[in-house]
């Protein structure tokens, strides 16, 4: 019972030391998350899951009336105030829901300002823009004149550190303190009013929104992969309408020559800006689907935002929502132990390489499905923790398992080192105790000459471990001249053992009168070149061990044979010397020990009987028997 619970112990042991370093490095992950170190890496990753969703129609309830280079050259820079409002005024003979002018207009420029200021106070549909946050040089701009506050909205946006615009500001207060709606939630807002829908307040959350039950899910200070980020005001992240071409796009000329179809301003929202490089109005943002995300026109980031909301509200388009940072941190946690568990249940260089693919092209799948349904879930530090749990850790079982290949080594070169003592020279040194104990006039010369050969098979024991461990694994040594090849069959492998040793004892031996003897072929087909070392070490043993204690022998028996699907080696004598109680000998030795453990491994029994007069000494395992 104690050695049963002593391996429990251990097994548990063993677990925890090859768990630790997957813990620790599931730990390291979550800890570099939690400071923000792969907030650079999650966006990517999310910048790409939102280039890659499968394409959607064009929004037609939005056109941008983009002011391009070609304008700019025919009217000059900046546009006279002149021609923005015969602009406005020629929209409006279309009657669009609303219009957003997303054109700095706080300041007269060149020609027809009092026309502009009057278009302003005759078009109640109008919407213009202004700058509440100041930058870092502290720039802001005014609304243009004469519109009132409830027809302006802020165009101020939010950059990540990594400048790209992946959030938009919905609400926020300016430097007095007053609260500000941005000028894409007045463009939805007006919009939703024809279809009966109105911005309302979110209960227990005063920086919430919503439009009836659609509520514009506010970004938080921890949100998805950002981590201690500036959550002040009202913020969404925005879900870019994945198309080439989300939205129409006409320039000034085409309104003033009549070149656009009405009705693609009639009932619809109007957005008017810059879409011209030298404007320099324009934002990052790789989660777009454009040919150049370097180069994406603001007026074009605040139609995907107006696009995000109505739709949301009328199409139920998903907007992008995280899970609590509990249960995003088990997420990389379980991610984590399942590449523990790949490490440690596959050890093969290349299926470890090839499961781990899979498993990560499954969360690769699993996280970009949920992102197109509007969850966006961790996906960089769970592929990091299933990778190096995985890869690595198999790695490191194996050079764990390499170093233990290499103990046990050494410790089968010790235990042959012993082997080949305990075999000739310990054998030697008995034998010559005996006789120096049993005759008295034991010639000096004759202890002379067992000293010397004592001395001379010890000279030979490292030269033998050394050629059967390093230089010749499928060899084996009795002595220094006498080799067995072990790719023999096992039955001539003892027989040759058998030759050996009565030479090697040929005045104890020669006196034997009657010898039965039977090497037969035996089952070995699963036997490993240690088990066949092992069995030849065994019947060495056995039949020295009849020369040692077995006096006055007259009759010996050495079967190595198949019996009744059964492979057995018997040594059977008629001598005396040996004191048995029931199946074990009092003589409890090294050569008793290792014939117990080899039986152990082979799956068979080990006896030592009694043979009235002699003994009997048998190894039996099963012929068919497949062990480990």
């Amino acid at each position: 019972m104690h050695i049963i619970f002593s391996k429990i112990r251990l097994g548990v042991f063993i677990r925890r030391l090859v768990t630790l370093p997957g813990m620790t490095a599931i730990t390291f992950i979550v800890l570099l998350r939690m400071v923000g170190s792969l907030q650079f890496l999650e966006w990517a990753a999310f910048d790409t899951f939102m280039r890659l969703r499968s394409e959607e129609k064009l929004d037609d309830r939005i056109l941008i009336v983009g002011i391009n280079e070609n304008d700019i050259r025919a009217k000059g820079h900046p546009i006279p105030d002149g021609d923005i409002a015969l602009l406005l005024n020629k929209l409006n003979t279309y009657q669009p829901v609303v219009v957003g002018l997303d054109v700095i207009r706080d300041l007269p420029r060149a020609s027809g300002h009092q026309e502009l200021i009057k278009t302003f106070r005759n078009t109640k549909n109008l919407i213009g823009v202004e700058k509440v946050l100041p930058d870092r040089s502290g720039y802001t701009f005014n609304p243009p004149p004469s519109l009132p506050p409830e027809q302006v909205g802020f165009s101020d946006a939010i950059i990540d550190i990594d400048g790209s615009q992946r959030r938009s500001l919905l609400g926020t207060s300016n430097q007095k303190q007053e609260w500000r709606l941005s000028f894409p939630l007045k463009l939805a807002e007006e919009y939703l009013k024809t279809k009966a829908v109105s911005l309302e307040n979110v209960e227990n959350d005063p920086y919430g929104m919503r439009f009836n039950s659609t509520k514009l899910i506010r970004v938080q200070t921890n949100y998805g992969s950002y981590i201690n980020t500036d959550a002040g005001g009202s913020q969404i992240l925005i879900n870019f309408r994945n198309h080439r071409k989300p939205f129409r796009i006409v320039s000034l000329e085409e309104i003033e020559n009549n070149k656009v179809n009405p009705d693609w301003i009639r009932g619809k929202i109007i957005l008017i800006g810059m879409t011209s490089p030298s404007a320099k109005d324009y934002v990052n943002s790789a989660a777009i689907n454009s040919e150049n995300p370097a180069l994406i026109y603001g007026v074009e980031v605040q139609a995907h935002v107006v696009s995000q909301i109505v739709s949301s509200v009328l199409d139920k388009r998903p907007m992008i929502n995280v899970w609590m940072d509990e249960w995003e941190y088990l997420w990389i946690i379980a991610w984590g132990f399942l590449g523990i568990s790949l490490g440690r249940i596959i050890r093969s260089p290349s299926k470890i390489i090839l499961y781990t693919v899979i498993a990560g092209y499954f969360l690769i799948t699993i996280c970009y499905g949920l992102l197109v349904i509007g969850w966006w879930v961790p996906l960089v530090p769970a592929l990091l923790a299933l990778i190096f749990n995985s890869i690595a850790l198999a790695a490191f079982y194996q050079y764990d398992e390499a170093l233990r290949a290499r103990v046990e080594e050494r410790q089968l070169v010790i235990d042959q080192t012993f082997d080949a003592i305990h075999s000739n020279p310990l054998q030697t040194l008995s034998l010559l105790l005996r006789e120096i104990q049993s005759d008295k006039d034991l010639e000096n010369q004759e202890v002379v000459n067992k000293l010397n050969q004592l001395n001379q098979e010890l000279r030979e024991v490292y030269d033998l471990v050394k050629r059967e461990a390093i230089t010749e694994l499928n060899s084996f040594y009795l002595r220094q001249s006498q080799k067995l090849d072990m790719q023999q069959p096992l039955h001539e492998l003892l027989h040759e053992v058998y030759e050996d040793v009565l030479k090697r004892d040929d005045s104890f031996f020669k006196n034997i009168k009657l010898k039965i003897l039977s090497f037969e072929s035996m089952d070995e087909q699963n036997l490993s070149i240690e088990h066949k070392r092992s069995l030849c070490r065994f019947l060495e043993e056995a039949l020295c061990n009849v020369r040692k204690y077995a006096q006055g022998t007259t009759k010996i028996e050495v079967i190595c044979a198949q019996e009744q699907g059964k492979n057995i080696i018997r040594v059977a004598d008629n001598g005396s010397g040996f004191t048995t109680i029931g199946n074990f000998s009092l003589h409890t030795g090294f050569g008793t020990r290792r014939a117990q453990n080899l039986a152990k491994q082979l799956g068979g029994k080990f006896e030592r009987l009694s043979n009235s007069p002699g003994a009997i000494c048998q190894l039996t395992w099963s012929a068919r028997k497949f062990w480990f």
